[in-house]
């Protein structure tokens, strides 16, 4: 993971996607498709400050995703860190977002298994004291060979807290519930079971007691905007 600076260099970007913290382009680095995150200047702050901020952001969501891949949790390689212009240059992903594949007409025993596969994910996480904090379904990539790729970890950081956990696993089932109420049911009892495969029993029953006493709370709803991002 490199870690100094593209400024100057000739690049054509396409835009993918606009965001409130950052915007994404796909272009090209050495040779190989990529994803170009780039954090947007907020003009109310003190422009020094506000670099500081947007700088100390990326390089940890680098770390992140570095301390996912090592908890055995796919992720997209960075290929850079460019502090100056605040931007992660990361492995392009091709393929299907979870969200358009629910929504697509398959398979009951497909999807289990998908959010099987989730949960076990989720869990490892979870075990080696990183939250995600931004569960969606649009985060979860499935490349050509099948497998879950998680990206985007703006909104993450290190925990051991069952409190953030449960919020983890409570931001997902609203997502399912809100965008993909066909599937609810079956994803989030899938989840939670590869989730339980990983943690244990004991762990796992206390992080979903805990996403109950949330969901009874009626706090930690999502903006809509956050939703169908």
């Amino acid at each position: 993971m490199a870690s100094r600076s593209l400024v100057g260099a000739k690049l054509a970007l396409k835009l993918l996607k606009k965001g409130a913290e950052a915007n994404l382009y796909l272009g090209e680095f050495m040779g190989s498709p990529a994803v170009f995150k780039r954090r947007i200047r907020k003009p109310y702050r003190v422009k020094e400050l506000d670099w500081k901020i947007r700088e100390s952001r990326t390089v940890h969501e680098a770390k992140l995703l570095h301390e996912a891949k090592v908890a055995g949790v796919p992720t997209p390689l960075v290929y850079f860190v460019d502090h100056q212009r605040t931007e992660l240059v990361l492995q392009y992903v091709e393929g299907l977002r979870l969200k358009d594949f629910l929504e697509r007409n398959m398979g009951a025993e497909e999807v289990e298994r998908k959010c099987f596969q989730l949960g076990i994910y989720i869990g490892r996480l979870h075990s080696h004291g990183l939250i995600h904090g931004d569960l969606t379904t649009s985060n979860i990539i499935l490349p050509p060979e099948g497998r879950l790729v998680f990206v985007d970890f703006g909104l993450g950081f290190h925990s051991e807290s069952v409190e953030d956990r449960g919020v983890d696993l409570h931001l997902l089932k609203q997502v399912f519930e809100s965008h993909h109420l066909r599937w609810a049911k079956k994803c989030v009892e899938a989840v939670f079971e590869g989730y339980r495969n990983t943690v244990g029993e004991a762990e796992a029953q206390k992080v979903w007691r805990k996403m109950k006493e949330i969901e009874a709370r009626g706090r930690y709803v999502p903006p809509e905007a956050r939703l169908q991002a």
